[in-house]
């Protein structure tokens, strides 16, 4: 009966301590990459300057300076208007992506305390009752 308990005990602690973080890590790295697609951060990165949603405007045939200049004024409006924007996206991304890090800090650590903190409780409500 010993040899039966000692397995389940060892068979324990292995998925405890060695599996499940690796499950728990494996789990935690598909969140932060979910958090990178979702907000395609690095999609956002690569056209940070390109106009808001494809709105430009061309100039017509001819040479007329104030049409050159509300051109140029226009499209830079639309790309400092996607900058923005796009900027807004990457801060949210990134703050979603450093709140899903902590958690899963915390997540795992909490997983090593755990057995710490059920132990000295049951040795608390002991101490307690005598």
């Amino acid at each position: 009966m010993s040899s039966i308990s000692n397995n389940i005990v060892s068979l324990w602690i292995q998925w405890y301590f060695f599996e499940m973080p690796q499950e728990i890590l494996q789990g935690w790295k598909n969140f932060l990459s979910f958090g990178l697609n979702f907000f395609s951060i690095p999609l956002l990165l690569k056209t940070l300057f390109s106009h808001w949603k494809k709105y430009y405007w061309v100039r017509g045939r001819g040479f007329d300076i104030g049409e050159y200049f509300s051109v140029l004024f226009s499209n830079l409006m639309s790309r400092f208007l996607g900058a923005l924007v796009r900027i807004a996206l990457i801060i949210a991304g990134l703050v979603f992506e450093v709140f899903i890090f902590v958690c899963g800090a915390i997540l795992f650590v909490g997983w090593f305390v755990l057995p710490i903190l059920l132990i000295s409780g049951v040795l608390i409500g002991i101490f307690l009752i005598f």
